[in-house]
């Protein structure tokens, strides 16, 4: 049974616009992408201080992997970028999280979903307020739109183009 997935994505090393956008092309090939977000620039959160902007975005992926196997192809797609995990929130040429997985309540040591930390963060609402704004997180009942109106856009400047 298909299911549609929440994923964000963001990078800034390289090329960010070039890594999402090859990232979008690549997620293809796991089900159909049916939205696409804007492009923000947003500051760095967390992490080695001095960190280039990021560029974030989200899309909805309407697909027939289970979730598992989504994130799995998740993390390979960043590989294949040439993602190298050092520290934890450092800079990256390319990130994917899976944020929602339809109604989906998970927790497994490689995966919890809804993502944790997705309702407390602008840079990932603002995104997804473009592709869902009625998502509601499946355990709070808090809709995307609700939580970013909550969390504010503080740091993040919405680009001229779609992904």
């Amino acid at each position: 049974m298909a299911e549609e997935a929440l994923i964000a994505l963001g990078a800034n090393l390289g090329d960010p616009l070039a890594a999402l956008r090859a990232a979008r092309t690549a997620l293809e090939q796991f089900g159909t992408v049916t939205a696409t977000s804007w492009l923000y620039r947003t500051r760095a959160v967390g992490g080695p201080p001095g960190q280039p902007d990021y560029l974030n975005a989200a899309l909805s992926l309407h697909t027939a992997l289970e979730a598992q196997a989504l994130m799995h192809a998740l993390l390979a797609t960043e590989h294949s970028s040439g993602r190298v995990r050092l520290e934890r929130w450092g800079p990256r040429v390319l990130d994917l999280d899976l944020i929602g997985y339809g109604d989906s309540v998970l927790n497994t040591p490689h995966l919890t979903l809804p993502h944790p930390r997705a309702f407390g963060r602008g840079f990932v609402l603002a995104p997804l307020n473009d592709v869902a704004p009625h998502w509601r997180h499946p355990v709070s009942g808090e809709s995307v739109a609700a939580a970013l109106a909550r969390v504010g856009l503080d740091g993040l400047e919405r680009l001229d183009e779609r992904l």
